[in-house]
């Protein structure tokens, strides 16, 4: 081997275990949330930490199929803010902005005006995001 490709090398592996090491996934605890409301159901598995949650999230409708696939986000204080990328009813993938606030141990899903920015739906900022009337309030599943 020549220096260059020595050096070209070396430089790809400190890169590439320099980005692996931005979020230790060894710091996230693993949660498991269900939510019932009426007959539709709602399971959401995370990993979390101070500053981020990523996991599956998956929503039942009785008799009418269901929305499964992942979430991710940042938190900040009390709320998860992020999005679930899904396939709805095993038909095409979609995203939409998710907000989940903490309290008392539980988590209420948010519900808000979406709109669209760089192509990405999100809440549309300046309106309030309710969670008084949440469709889902998550409930820690325990072991």
């Amino acid at each position: 081997m020549n220096i260059k490709t020595l050096f070209f090398l070396s430089s790809v592996l400190i890169f590439l275990f320099s980005c692996n090491s931005k979020d230790e996934k060894s710091k996230y605890n693993h949660i498991v949330y269900q939510a019932i409301n009426e007959k539709d159901t709602a399971i959401l598995a995370i990993n979390i930490n101070d500053k981020r949650f990523y996991g599956r999230y998956e929503r039942t409708y009785y008799q009418q199929g269901k929305d499964s696939g992942d979430v991710r986000g940042d938190i900040k204080g009390d709320t998860l803010r992020g999005d679930f990328h899904y396939i709805s009813n095993g038909g095409n993938w979609k995203r939409i902005p998710l907000a989940l606030l903490k309290k008392e141990n539980k988590l209420f899903l948010g519900s808000g005006i979406i709109t669209t920015y760089f192509n990405l739906p999100c809440f549309m900022p300046g309106t309030p995001i309710e969670y008084h009337n949440s469709k889902f309030i998550f409930e820690e599943v325990k072991k």
